[in-house]
């Protein structure tokens, strides 16, 4: 089956930078959507940023749009969570996410097929 594994997480100071990534094995090629989660202490889990590979089209929520992006290489081998100008607020445990459904938004958890164990990322 379809195993995710994030890597990257650590602490980071306001407006600094981090870049989470997510080992994809096999090669997602047919996966039709993949994304990050997070889940603030307190919260519940969201979705933050999706990828359409076959198009490389993204989708963001409203919290990370214009600060994160999520990029893939071309054998879909690894995903990526580049973040910028973080905010304390943007402290949680990380997912990495893929679905077999196509989703031309921010991904839902309940169309999510496989989910990684998670990185932790602290802004403060």
């Amino acid at each position: 089956h379809v195993q995710l594994v994030e890597s990257g997480g650590g602490s980071v100071q306001p407006g600094g930078s981090l870049t989470l990534s997510c080992a994809v094995s096999p090669y997602g090629w047919t996966l039709r959507c993949m994304a990050w989660f997070r889940q603030a202490p307190g919260k519940q889990r969201e979705g933050i940023a999706s990828i359409v590979p076959n198009d490389f089209d993204t989708y963001y929520a409203d919290s990370v749009k214009g600060r994160f992006t999520i990029s893939r290489d071309n054998t879909y081998s690894k995903l990526y969570l580049q973040m910028t100008d973080v905010k304390p607020e943007d402290t949680g445990m990380y997912y990495c996410a893929a679905s077999l459904q196509y989703a031309p938004a921010v991904l839902r958890e309940e169309e999510v097929n496989y989910w990684g164990q998670g990185t932790q990322v602290t802004v403060s």
